[in-house]
């Protein structure tokens, strides 16, 4: 069994931690959901940290947001089927970038589109057994295109932005600076 090292626990605790900081900036000023600022962390630890991260940020962020500050919700549902989302998005992110050397914007854009079909399919056949109304598999890929559409565009500014600019700083640490 594969050990999981220090610095990857101290990586993926670093990007919960933002995943449940960021959003409540997001929140008090009611941008929250159309910005989608969990997001951001989660497609992160997995775009920079590899899918491992990814995934333990994912699905560990919207459960312990809940508990701490009350977002996303318990009841219904909202957290824990934001869990496998998120989950999938930090996966998917690791495995496209890192597995598969895909660029940061394709591996991106795969990550989001697979995480919300995944949403889609929770919705449509998991929800219904908890007694909650069932979602149409292709809801979260329209309303995402709809309603979070600015969280949507500022994930693909921002984040690759991000990786560059992390991925060149650590160039330049481990080349001896410049």
């Amino acid at each position: 069994m594969k050990r999981i090292s220090t610095r990857t626990v101290t990586q993926t605790a670093l990007f919960i931690a933002l995943g449940i900081l960021i959003p409540i900036g997001f929140h008090a000023a009611g941008l929250g959901k159309l910005f989608l600022p969990m997001h951001l962390p989660v497609l992160l630890a997995g775009l920079l940290c590899g899918p491992l991260t990814g995934l333990f940020t994912g699905a560990l962020t919207p459960l312990l947001s809940a508990v701490l500050t009350g977002m996303p919700t318990l009841t219904p549902p909202v957290a824990q089927t934001m869990m496998f989302e998120l989950g999938i998005y930090g996966l998917l992110s690791g495995i496209m970038r890192h597995s598969f050397k895909l660029s940061v914007v394709t591996s991106l854009l795969g990550a989001m589109l697979l995480g919300r079909l995944v949403y889609g399919f929770l919705g449509a056949l998991i929800l219904p057994t908890l007694g909650l109304p069932r979602i149409p598999i292709l809801y979260p890929l329209i309303t995402s295109l709809l309603s979070s559409l600015p969280g949507v565009l500022l994930q693909l500014i921002l984040i690759p932005l991000i990786v560059s600019l992390v991925q060149r700083s650590s160039k330049n640490r481990v080349g001896g600076g410049g």
